[in-house]
């Protein structure tokens, strides 16, 4: 899961994985969306594919890239045990407003 999340720390790499969402890609339609050289998107699918993150075929002389999304999925499971304390919390918060709201309009 580290490898995963380091990987997701960089806003170019999450650009791929969002551009990946809709579809398989090539390394050119890839770089086409980043302002860096085609060897800097190389390195960057290089961690993405370490990571499990994506997986790429050859397809003649293409290198095509397509998402795995199984360990974005264990991190959103992780990441719903803390969703659910904060949307506990955030429901908390919201009763306590209405019921602020409600007192300040029967003392006016």
């Amino acid at each position: 899961m580290d490898a995963v999340l380091q990987a997701l720390s960089d806003s170019s790499r999450r650009t791929v994985l969002e551009a990946l969402g809709h579809g398989p890609a090539t390394v050119g339609e890839l770089a086409a969306l980043l302002p860096i050289a085609r060897p800097g998107v190389s390195r960057h699918l290089r961690v993405l594919r370490e990571a499990g993150l994506v997986e790429v075929r050859h397809e003649a002389q293409f290198r095509v890239y397509s998402l795995r999304p199984d360990p974005l999925a264990e991190i959103d499971d992780w990441l719903g045990r803390y969703r659910a304390l904060w949307e506990q919390r955030l429901d908390a918060l919201h009763t306590e407003v209405a019921r602020s709201k409600k007192q300040r309009r029967k003392t006016t």
